[in-house]
């Protein structure tokens, strides 16, 4: 089976030469729920709007399903859902009207019962006579996605979906995207908010100036680039680390009442005991100990940071 997006080799230079995309290589799978992280400026949206037809590839290959997007134009088109930032409505127009009418733009016939689950599942049924102009910013963001949604893509990019969303409606928008994936959509979600990528995604890439710099497993990810951080708490403050522990390269914090000891999930000893056992041998007796690891927003800030 092919995948459900394949990209080799894609670039994308501007007519007045900027580079947006460099040498993209990507393969997402049926059914997983993709995060693609980045900064602003990051090549993000170019990359989804070649793979939705929308911005004309400088050159590489992009296949939806196997179909080729240039050879394949409708045939791709009609396989993608894509929810755009901006808000895209005819403001004076019914909720109803408006999803049925972009059904009907993919050449779909009338089907009153999916346009009706749509919004129920999007929580719009009680508004679909309203005027679109009339929704709050939430409800015209829901609105976006059930157009999305009314001609039965199999893969759906949501580009910042829950940019200017309240936490409220944030969380049933992820309630949304797990039952999609569950009926076996693909999700490709760019988000500024990385608790959602971190909560939501399978997979996670990053993008930055142009370049593809990862893509990696989210559970993976944070195991091999995750660190942990074991806080020591001491009985009695202390004006500097001790000579003796030096290897440890500990870092003093609260005023010389912490320790805070960084090591490496990956290790095969996190040399913990060793540390506790200096610390007693050295005289500093301890009353407490917690540990914290980095979430993927540590890793992300690291990975660009470190690409500047």
């Amino acid at each position: 089976m092919p995948s459900a997006i394949s990209v080799s080799h894609l670039n994308k230079t501007y007519a007045g030469g900027f580079t947006a995309l460099r040498d993209i290589n990507l393969e997402i799978r049926h059914g997983e729920i993709f995060a693609l992280l980045g900064p602003n400026g990051a090549g993000k949206t170019t990359l989804i709007s070649i793979i939705c037809g929308i911005v004309n590839p400088s050159s590489g290959r992009v296949a939806v399903d196997g179909y080729d997007i240039i050879a394949d134009y409708r045939k791709t088109r009609s396989l993608i859902g894509l929810v755009p930032q901006e808000l895209a409505n005819d403001m004076f127009s019914s909720v109803w009207k408006t999803v049925s009418f972009s059904r009907g733009l993919f050449g779909k016939p009338s089907f009153p019962a999916y346009i009706q689950k749509v919004l129920k599942d999007l929580s719009l049924w009680e508004r679909r006579d309203n005027r679109i102009a009339t929704l709050s910013g939430g409800m015209k963001r829901r609105v976006m996605i059930a157009k999305a949604l009314s001609h039965e893509p199999r893969i759906l990019f949501l580009d910042e979906p829950t940019a200017g969303v309240d936490v409220e409606l944030r969380k049933d928008m992820w309630d949304m995207v797990r039952a999609l994936r569950a009926s076996g959509v693909t999700i490709i979600l760019t988000t500024h908010y990385i608790e959602e990528a971190e909560h939501m995604a399978d997979r996670v890439g990053v993008i930055n100036k142009g370049e593809l710099i990862l893509v990696e497993n989210k559970v993976e990810l944070m195991r091999k680039l995750g660190q942990k951080q074991m806080t020591v708490e001491l009985r009695e403050p202390i004006a500097a680390v001790p000579a003796v522990l030096a290897r440890y390269d500990l870092t003093l914090a609260d005023g010389g009442g912490k320790l805070i000891y960084t090591y490496d999930t990956r290790g095969e000893h996190t040399g913990i005991t060793d540390l506790l056992d200096e610390l007693r041998n050295a005289g500093l007796h301890f009353t407490d100990l917690s540990t914290t690891q980095s979430s993927l927003e540590d890793i992300f800030v690291g990975l660009v940071s470190g690409r500047k």
